[in-house]
């Protein structure tokens, strides 16, 4: 889910700088070769504007259900 969230607005230097994160353990959880630290999940879903569930993959639906 995070590789559909990621998009041009929002390059991953930008995104892993937020996060305190390498590039490259960025690209890594972008891509799901990595596990999503659970300390990271609220931050992420404020940041895409979208749901837990969404970045969990529980759901296809991106909307933030507030």
């Amino acid at each position: 889910a995070l590789l559909s969230l990621r998009q041009d607005t929002s390059p991953c230097s930008f995104v892993s700088f937020i996060f305190s994160l390498s590039l490259f353990l960025f690209i890594y959880l972008k891509t799901g070769k990595r596990d999503l630290p659970i300390k990271y999940l609220g931050i992420l879903a404020k940041f895409y504007n979208t749901s837990t569930d969404y970045i969990l993959g529980l759901t296809d639906n991106p909307k933030s259900n507030k």
